[in-house]
């Protein structure tokens, strides 16, 4: 970043309560990747957290299945919750090879992700753009005024700014900035809320936080519950010093049960019994 340019996610960082979220995060992710399993089968573990994550996401979404009937269905289509299900999932296989295009092209890996995500089964002329004029989302669970289609496209831009440009902060700090934008931007017809979540997975893997992708961010949001996901969010719009760091807070803490389950897997690896 230009030594004239500001920082803004850096400010962030320096928020009452963000400094230990961080510490505590980074304590997490330290201890899981020390974990004798993830010398020889961290493949295993990573492949298990995207499912675990994928399931998570969903059932932040509507969906929420058991992690048994995630792994054990096939056919994704029939119906709403299936098609949020497979949805997830797609995304979480997708997420993994878009991190090389992040950094150089944001929008451009948000718009595939849509793609992935709504492909089949949105309209076809609404898939994988953002929203026009007059087009709505569809996202239940996050209730805040709409943004128009221009502040959608000015605000994504400046996301896309800042995502190149770099930052200083840490890297939970931009993963709940992008998670947090674009759910209050919900810009396209369907699956933000998906799409939030994978974005955050790829800026905490891309970061070099979790580059083997074994932290998954989404267990935590689910077993923190919707109603605490949703009043978090509500301190991310009031866009306060407080609320910032009540989303960063979360999203950190959400880490940390992700980090607790992959640790649970490789625990169980470990026994053999998984």
């Amino acid at each position: 970043m230009s030594t004239n340019a500001p920082d803004p996610l850096a400010a962030l960082g320096t928020l009452p309560g963000v400094g230990d979220a961080v510490d505590s995060v980074r304590k997490a992710v330290d201890r899981v990747y020390g974990h004798r399993v993830m010398r020889r089968r961290s493949n295993e573990v990573a492949s298990e957290a995207a499912l675990r994550g994928a399931r998570g996401s969903a059932a932040l979404s509507g969906a929420d299945w058991a992690l048994e009937e995630v792994r054990r269905r096939s056919d994704f289509g029939a119906e709403n919750e299936a098609q949020i299900v497979g949805a997830a999932l797609r995304l979480s296989a997708e997420s993994g090879q878009l991190l090389s295009i992040w950094r150089q092209s944001p929008l451009r890996v948000l718009a595939r992700l849509h793609l992935v995500a709504a492909g089949g089964v949105a309209p076809d002329a609404a898939v994988g753009r953002p929203r026009l004029t007059g087009e709505t989302a569809d996202e239940p669970l996050i209730s805040a005024p709409l943004p128009d289609a221009d502040e959608v496209a000015a605000r994504l831009d400046g996301l896309s700014g800042l995502v190149i440009e770099g930052s200083s902060a840490p890297a939970l700090v931009t993963a709940a900035v992008v998670h947090g934008e674009l759910l209050a931007l919900r810009p396209f017809a369907s699956y933000n809320g998906l799409i939030a979540r994978a974005a955050e997975r790829i800026v905490l893997v891309g970061s070099g936080l979790d580059p083997k992708s074994i932290c998954p961010a989404e267990v935590g949001h689910a077993e923190l519950g919707r109603a605490a996901y949703a009043g978090a969010f509500d301190g991310y719009l009031s866009g306060t010093p407080e609320g910032m760091a009540a989303w960063i807070a979360h999203c950190g803490r959400a880490v940390e049960l992700g980090v607790r389950e992959s640790t649970a897997v490789c625990e169980a690896l470990q026994r053999g019994a998984a």
